[in-house]
């Protein structure tokens, strides 16, 4: 048996591993629209830019139960977009894929919000000289935007991971849950505490999630600076 599993029960395990599983797919998939908006908000012009704003920041001001229901409400079985995904064998509602999609849904605003003010921090016109040396948008994009908001992005994908791992109403709203299947480590900590003799159970928890927390802020920290310092040509 190893260290993980002698430490922790199997259910307890079950819930770490599938937490970690959640977080990444949900920040992975977050990512690209989230860089895509943060420029799109820095940068562009465009009619319905303080609504698309307000859109993104919605989640973060709604109470998370309320934006698992509405998940429910639209991505379940019975919903307009998870009914035409169910025709296709796509189901979010009481899979870990749905608890991927609330948790990408809480962690977004943090992300484009992080990158977003990166962006803003890139003089503009360090762009512009790119431009008239004839590079496309995307090649200013990706050789001269990218290396310089590179701390930006990484402490916003942090973020986005630490939000993911935390998210707890929205997850529970939407896929309820279920140990092995849905049940990420807030949920099984707040399970845990409702049984009685459960506090030790969700203390170890609790010790995993400071642990992956604080390993992760670390890490982001470390990867910052080598991107700033690269950034900076030193």
């Amino acid at each position: 048996m190893s260290a993980e599993a002698a430490w922790l029960g199997p259910e307890e395990w079950q819930a770490v591993k599938l937490s970690l599983r959640v977080s990444l797919w949900a920040t992975l998939a977050a990512l690209p629209l989230a860089v895509l908006t943060a420029y799109a908000l820095a940068r562009w012009q465009f009619h319905g830019k303080q609504i698309l704003n307000s859109l993104v920041h919605l989640p973060l001001i709604l109470p998370p139960v309320v934006t698992g229901y509405i998940l429910l409400m639209v991505f379940g079985t019975k919903g307009p977009i998870g009914g035409a995904l169910q025709q296709i064998g796509i189901v979010f509602a009481f899979r870990w894929t749905g608890a991927a999609l609330a948790a990408a849904i809480m962690a977004f605003p943090l992300m484009v919000r992080a990158i977003r003010l990166s962006v803003e921090a890139v003089d503009p016109r360090l762009e512009q000289a790119a431009a008239t040396l004839g590079a496309s948008r995307i090649m200013c994009f990706a050789t001269v935007t990218l290396p310089m908001i590179l701390p930006g992005l990484i402490a916003g994908t942090v973020l986005g991971f630490a939000k993911a791992m935390g998210e707890f109403g929205a997850t529970i709203t939407f896929v309820s849950s279920i140990p092995g299947q849905t049940q990420t480590l807030p949920s099984a900590i707040y399970t845990f505490l409702q049984v009685p003799g459960g506090e030790t159970a969700a203390l170890r928890l609790t010790l995993v999630s400071i642990g992956i927390a604080l390993t992760a802020l670390l890490l982001s920290e470390l990867l910052a600076r080598r991107a700033a310092d690269r950034a900076g040509g030193r």
